[in-house]
C-alpha cells in the first residue's frame, strides 16, 4: 500500500445541494422490489445457472412475494433466450408477475430481445448505456452528445417495436439506465435521462422507471443520496418517473446506500437475494426488506423460511451465505458470549412471560428469530467463551432442565472448563452428559441400594442401605421428612455433617413413566455449599440421591 494514497487516489466531490432533505426523513413505507438474480447474479457466477436451476430460483423469488423480476438478458446467449421461452410458453409467469430483460443499446439485440418476449402478459424492457467520464473515455471513446445520441437511438429502437408486442396482448413498460450513474456528473444523467424520456413521452399515468444504479461504488453512501435527491428535484416530470435503485457493494455500504437512497426520493429497489453479484456483490434486497421489517413496515415480501430459500439459493447458484450475513447467516442469532448469552435468556423470558403485544425488546436481537423459520435454540450456543447463562438456556431449552440459579454459578464454570479443553464448540447433549456424570451419576464413595420412610405428625423414620467403598451398611434414622431422616441416618455412618440448605424437584416428562429431577444443595459445617441431583420414577428417592449426590460431590 502507498504511504500517500493521495497521490494515486482521489475522494468523490460531493454533490452541491446545500436544500437537501433526506436526512430528516423517516421510511414510511416500502419501496416496490425488484429481484435481478436471474441476470445480475446470474452473470456473476462462476458457472451461470442452467435453465432448470434459473426456474427453480424464479419460482422460490415467486414464492416470495416479487412483483418484478429481471428474468436476463436474452440476446446475450442462448441459454438465456431459452429461459425467457420457458417461462413464456409453459406458464410459469403468474398474471400478477412482471419480467424484466437488460438489452444494451444496440439494435440487434433489442430485436433479438423483443423476440424472447412474444407471448409475455406484462414485461419491463430496460435499456441501459454507459455514461460516466471513464467509460465515455476509455471504452467508447465518444462525447458527451455521442453518447446521448446512443440512448436515444436505443429508445427509439425499442419504440418502434413495442406494437409488435402490444398487438398480441403484452403489456409492455419501460426503463433506461444511465449506467455508472454514480460516477456521472449529475447534470449531464439529468440530460441522457430526460433526452430518452423525451422519446418514450411518459406520463403520471404511465410512468417510466428510470433506474439510477451505484454501478460502482466510488463515495460515501450520503454522496449517493445526494445525488438521488438532486435528480428528484432537478428532473423533469418526475410525477413521470418511479425512480429506481441498483447498488453494489464496492465500498461495503451497498445497503446504506439504498437506504439513504430511499430517503433521498428512489420509489423502487433492485436487488438481489443475500447480495449475489459482480465484484463484492448487489444491494441484499433480504437484508434491507427484514431492516424495513424490524422497523415495523411490513416489506411486502415473504421470508418466513428463511432457512428453506438460503438453501434453494445455494443449490441453485453453488453461493453460500457466510455465517455472519445479516438475518440469514447460521450465526447471526448466536451468542456465544456468556454475559450476552444471560441477556438474551433474560430477555426471551421476560417476553414469553409479560411483554406478548408490545414492541420486541430483547437483548442482542434485533428481530425475534421465529418470525424467519429460526428456531431459539439456534440462538445460544456453547465454546470455551460461554457461562452459566448459556449453559442453563440449552440444557432448559433441549431437555427441559431448569437448574436453580446457585446450581448454574456451580456447573457453569464446570463446564466451560471441559469445553475449553475440548477446544471447539459442544451440543446440548454433550451439556447434559457433562451434567449427568457431573451431578446424576456420582455414586462413590456413598452408593444408594435400597430406601424406605414412614411417619407422620412430623416424625418420619427410615431405614436405608447404601454402600460405601464396596462395604454395605444398613442405616436407621429419624426426622421432621424423609429427607431429615436420611441427612440423620448417614451422620450415624461417619458421613461429614452438613445441613439441608436448599431443595427443588421438577418433572423431566409425563405419564407413568414420569422421572422426577431433584436438586440438592447442603452446607457443610465449615460453610461450604455443594450441590447434588437425583432422578428417579419416585419422587422421593430422586431426592435421596440427590443428597447422595451432593455428599459424594463433598
Amino acid at each position: 500500500m502507498l504511504s500517500n494514497p493521495s497521490s494515486k487516489y482521489r475522494a468523490y466531490p460531493p454533490i452541491h445541494l446545500p436544500t437537501r432533505q433526506w436526512p430528516s426523513r423517516t421510511l414510511k413505507k416500502p419501496p416496490i422490489w425488484c429481484s435481478v438474480d436471474l441476470r445480475d447474479g446470474n452473470q456473476a457466477l462462476a458457472v451461470p445457472m442452467n435453465v432448470a436451476q434459473k426456474l427453480e430460483l424464479f419460482h422460490a423469488l415467486v414464492k416470495c412475494g416479487f412483483k418484478e423480476i429481471e428474468i436476463g438478458f436474452p440476446a446475450a446467449s442462448n441459454t438465456e433466450f431459452a429461459f425467457n421461452r420457458t417461462l413464456i410458453e409453459r406458464g410459469h409467469i403468474p398474471d400478477d408477475v412482471t419480467v424484466q430483460v437488460l438489452v444494451q443499446a444496440r439494435e440487434d439485440l433489442i430485436e433479438r430481445t423483443f423476440e424472447s418476449l412474444v407471448g409475455a402478459k406484462k414485461v419491463i424492457v430496460h435499456l441501459y448505456n454507459s455514461t460516466s467520464p471513464a467509460q465515455r473515455r476509455v471504452v467508447f471513446g465518444k462525447s458527451k452528445d455521442e453518447i446521448r445520441d446512443i440512448a436515444i437511438r436505443g429508445a427509439q429502437w425499442i419504440r418502434d417495436r413495442i406494437p409488435r408486442l402490444a398487438k398480441g396482448g403484452t403489456d409492455v413498460r419501460l426503463q433506461y439506465s444511465p449506467e455508472s450513474f454514480s460516477a456521472t456528473e449529475v447534470e449531464f444523467a439529468k440530460e441522457i435521462s430526460e433526452a430518452v424520456m423525451d422519446v418514450w413521452q411518459p406520463t403520471p399515468q404511465r410512468p417510466m422507471i428510470l433506474n439510477l444504479p451505484d454501478t460502482v461504488e466510488v463515495a460515501m453512501p450520503n454522496v449517493y443520496a445526494d445525488q438521488i435527491e438532486w435528480m428528484c428535484s432537478n428532473i423533469r416530470n418526475r410525477d413521470s418517473l418511479i425512480v429506481s435503485l441498483h447498488t453494489h457493494n464496492d465500498r461495503g455500504t451497498g445497503i446504506a446506500a439504498t437506504e439513504l437512497g430511499l430517503l433521498a426520493g428512489a420509489d423502487r429497489v433492485e436487488g438481489t437475494l443475500f447480495g449475489n453479484g459482480e465484484r463484492t456483490g448487489n444491494l441484499d434486497i433480504v437484508a434491507v426488506a427484514m431492516n424495513c421489517y424490524m422497523h415495523g413496515l411490513a416489506p411486502g415480501l415473504d421470508f418466513s423460511d428463511l432457512n428453506a430459500l438460503r438453501e434453494i439459493y445455494e443449490r441453485c447458484t453453488g453461493m453460500t451465505v457466510p455465517a455472519r450475513h445479516p438475518y440469514s447467516g447460521e450465526l447471526v442469532f448466536t451468542a456465544f458470549s456468556g454475559s450476552h448469552q444471560d441477556a438474551i435468556k433474560k430477555g426471551l423470558t421476560e417476553w414469553e412471560r409479560h411483554r406478548h403485544g408490545e414492541p420486541w425488546d430483547v437483548p442482542y436481537l434485533t428481530i425475534d428469530p421465529t418470525d424467519i423459520g429460526r428456531e431459539y435454540r439456534e440462538v445460544i450456543r456453547v465454546n470455551s467463551q460461554s457461562g452459566k447463562g448459556g449453559v442453563a438456556y440449552l440444557l432448559e431449552s433441549e431437555f427441559g432442565i431448569e437448574l436453580p440459579k446457585d446450581m448454574q454459578r456451580e456447573f457453569g464454570p464446570l463446564a466451560n472448563d471441559a469445553v475449553d479443553a475440548l477446544g471447539r464448540e459442544v451440543t446440548a447433549a454433550e451439556l447434559k452428559g457433562m451434567f449427568w456424570r457431573e451431578y446424576i451419576e456420582r455414586t462413590e464413595p456413598w452408593a444408594l441400594e435400597h430406601f424406605h420412610a414412614d411417619g407422620s405428625a412430623g416424625i418420619f423414620r427410615c431405614r436405608a442401605t447404601v454402600v460405601r467403598d464396596g462395604d454395605r451398611h444398613n442405616l436407621v434414622g429419624e426426622g421432621n421428612g424423609p429427607i431429615a431422616a436420611f441427612v440423620h441416618a448417614l451422620g450415624g455412618a461417619g458421613a461429614p455433617k452438613f445441613e439441608v440448605a436448599n431443595y427443588r424437584e421438577q418433572s423431566l416428562s409425563s405419564g407413568t413413566e414420569a422421572s422426577a429431577l431433584a436438586f440438592m444443595q447442603i452446607k457443610l459445617a465449615d460453610g461450604r455449599t455443594q450441590w447434588g441431583a437425583g432422578v428417579d420414577t419416585n419422587v422421593e428417592l430422586a431426592a435421596i440421591k440427590a443428597v447422595l449426590s451432593a455428599v459424594n460431590r463433598a
